[in-house]
């Protein structure tokens, strides 16, 4: 009887280890995939320029306004290809036109004429974006950005060149005005949209559009079209 149970016995322990050996080979063969963790939150700051004109405006080299936008950003992963970022930013917005551009010669006399007229809208700028990775370091974006209206400036630029006999004077008359605040709608709602593309770990590029929704008028005219921003954006980012 116990050369029968020391049989079994050692029967057993054979099957035993025959059956994690073969477990172990499986494992070998067929390895479980590495399961990639969603990634940490993360803070950063951007900056970078605009180009900005009005609605009313024809897109064209002449009414762009160049300004700047800067500020900080948190990007919070939602799931490995989805996150969302909020941002905080001085948004510098408006638009440049050139007025007039005249060129009269009477006689051996040249007159030329140029009037150009730029205005300037400081904001404090909220865009929340919503962010899809169709790659790891290339997403697009799209989501709202509210805006407050902190200030802005009127300014104009006349220059007057006059030639006779090969001569050239040149005269030039400025002038600048603040905005009044009353006249202008303090909130104003966009909708963004964008790409961008992580060159390292931590630096990052991104290109944005953003269309105002809001007219920038607090009263806006009877039978008029509403006057809102568009804005282009360029900029870098860094996230710690």
């Amino acid at each position: 009887m116990k050369k029968l149970f020391l049989g079994l016995a050692v029967a057993a322990g054979m099957m035993t280890f025959a059956q994690e050996t073969q477990t172990q080979e499986t494992k070998t063969v067929n390895p479980e995939p590495v399961k990639k963790e969603k990634q940490p939150i993360r803070f950063g700051i951007k900056a970078g320029g605009n180009s900005s004109y009005f609605s009313e405006q024809k897109l064209s080299l002449n009414n762009q306004k160049i300004g700047f936008h800067a500020g900080v950003l948190v990007n919070i992963p939602l799931s490995q290809k989805f996150s969302l970022q909020p941002e905080v930013l001085y948004n510098q917005l408006g638009a440049r036109n050139v007025i007039s551009s005249t060129d009269v010669t009477t006689g051996d006399t040249n007159i030329k004429t140029k009037s150009d007229y730029k205005t300037t809208m400081n904001y404090i700028s909220v865009p929340l974006m919503v962010q899809m990775r169709p790659t790891e370091r290339f997403y697009v974006e799209a989501g709202p950005e509210f805006s407050y209206f902190i200030n802005g400036k009127n300014s104009g630029n006349s220059t007057i060149s006059t030639t006779t006999g090969g001569v050239t004077t040149t005269q030039s008359v400025t002038n600048s005005e603040d905005i009044n605040k009353d006249d202008i709608n303090k909130f104003n709602l966009g909708l963004g949209l964008g790409l961008g593309y992580d060159i390292t770990d931590n630096i990052g590029i991104n290109a944005r559009y953003i269309n105002s929704l809001t007219d920038m008028r607090n009263h806006k005219p009877e039978g008029t079209e509403p006057l809102n921003h568009r804005t282009f954006q360029l900029g870098l980012n860094y996230k710690f």
